[in-house]
This record gives C-alpha cells, structure tokens and sequence, in this order.
C-alpha cells in the first residue's frame, strides 16, 4: 500500500529553514552515511510533492535535477520554469484533488512529501499524511520555517528511531493514526 511520507529535517526547534529560507546549517551534517540513509528512503518513492519555494530552491542549486525518473507534483499559484526531462505537473489544486493521481503514479511505491511545511499541513489536514521521517539536528535557529505549522494533539505512534552520521542527528520515524480527527493549521 502506498504510504505519503514527509521526509525532513529540522533544528532542534523545530524549523526547516532559517528566517531567510537557507538551508547552510544543515549542509554541515551531510555526511556519507546520511546520504546512504536518504538514498535508501529513496528506493522506496514513486513520487513527488513540493510547493514551489522548495522547487525554486532547487533550481537555484544550479545542479541537475535529482528526481528525473519520479513524476513530481509542484502546488504554485505562479508560473514557474520547467526542467527539461523533469516529470512535472504543475497545479494549483487542492492535494485531496490530486491524491489519487499520485498515488497512481507511484506505482505502488511511496509518496515523498519534499517540502515546504505548508504543503505538509495542507496534506495532514486533509487526513493525506501516513508518516513523518524527521531527522532533528543539533542546531537551534531561533526563528524560520516551521516544520508543520499545524496543530494535532492525537498522538502520533513512534515506529523507529536511527542515528544519522556521527555529529549527534537522529532520525524519529512516526506513523499518523488513522482516524477521523484533521489536523488544524495554525
């Protein structure tokens, strides 16, 4: 069964970019075995979501696209440049619109929610997020981009934990119940 997924990582705050959108303070824990751990999170997804600050971010880098092979879904109210040989869908629907689209096009893999945290609450209110992957660092940032910005007292079931590369991140793995109350954006 495919699973929607927010992969991510945040400061020990809670935030998953500081309060000018960079990511510098997470690069520092990019290390071979952290990329080892995402390149195995990634056998597992058949597609894409992200809003367009994480794709612009993206095509900032100036590299190649990295997801060539996955069909990705960009939600924007703006028109944005296209990748040449990206999968792209560009939309302006509600996520519970194109849910199933997605789900289609995974193929029995995984949906990974890439970004930003207002995509993934949009998903979570709308009872379309099955696991959060976060890896916390050991930073604090004081202020920036929050990591969900919604607000869910229904606990969440922890289903595993990993140590990421040796500067002290960790990975938390939970599961969303699945049930009738929504989260509330905040």
């Amino acid at each position: 069964m495919t699973k929607t997924q927010y992969y991510v990582a945040s400061s020990i705050d809670g935030f998953i970019a500081d309060d000018h959108g960079k990511l510098e303070w997470l690069f520092q824990f990019d290390e071979p075995d952290v990329s080892a751990h995402t390149a195995r999170f990634l056998t597992g997804i058949g597609a894409l979501a992200m809003g367009a600050l994480t794709y612009e971010f993206l095509l900032g880098t100036g590299e190649a696209w990295p997801y060539a092979d996955l069909p990705t879904w960009i939600f924007t109210h703006r028109d944005l440049p296209r990748l040449p040989g990206a999968k792209l869908v560009f939309t302006q629907d509600d996520p519970e619109r194109v849910h199933a689209d997605m789900v289609r096009a995974a193929g029995g893999k995984n949906i990974w929610l890439v970004g930003g945290g207002q995509l993934v609450a949009q998903f979570a209110a709308r009872g379309l997020l099955d696991e959060i992957h976060l890896a916390i660092v050991p930073v604090l940032l004081g202020k920036g981009a929050p990591l969900l910005p919604i607000r869910r007292t229904t606990p969440f079931t922890l289903v595993g934990t990993a140590p990421l590369g040796q500067k002290g991140a960790v990975e938390l793995r939970y599961a969303l119940p699945a049930d009738t109350t929504r989260a509330a954006s905040v």
